[in-house]
């Protein structure tokens, strides 16, 4: 019977260890990652075409990856691809409605899409109603491997 309380009591510390918040990193630091592509990054700047979603409301308040809260009424983006700190004008191919976004978080996670925006990008662009748009996204403003940055093909436009 010891030997089952021991076991009770040591998976509850372990639970508490395991769901204990984490430490906030500190602005500097999580700037430094964000700048920083990493190896599987795509730093070249092209233009991509591929379908958009947007991110559901009840991920208000979320940590992203890159260490910030997702608010519902920002510009930010997921990408698989782009690095984090990648500012982009996206395009909505059926509407020709354009909007600004930066890459702040990994993703998304559904089949043959390359892009999630907010809730508010979804409206800008005339997407928030089906849920799902082909469009276009050009780089601005890319971080590079070596911490710099470098302008994106949409940068000229």
């Amino acid at each position: 019977m010891n030997k089952v309380r021991a076991m009770v009591a040591f998976s509850a510390l372990l639970a508490a260890a395991v769901t204990t918040a984490p430490v906030p990193v500190q602005a500097a630091e999580r700037n430094a990652q964000e700048q920083r592509a990493r190896p599987s990054d795509d730093t070249s700047g092209r233009v991509q075409r591929g379908q958009a979603s947007h991110y559901h409301r009840r991920l208000n308040g979320r940590r992203m990856a890159n260490g910030e809260r997702f608010s519902v009424n920002s510009n930010s983006a997921a990408s698989r691809t782009l690095p984090l700190g990648t500012t982009a004008r996206v395009k909505n191919l059926e509407t020709g409605r354009t909007a600004m976004v930066e890459v702040e978080d990994r993703g998304p996670y559904a089949r043959g899409r390359i892009l999630d925006v907010s809730p508010r990008t979804a409206q800008q662009l005339g997407m928030l109603e089906e849920g799902v748009a082909p469009v276009e996204i050009s780089p601005v403003e890319v971080p590079q491997r070596d911490g710099s940055t470098r302008p994106g093909a949409g940068a000229s436009r």
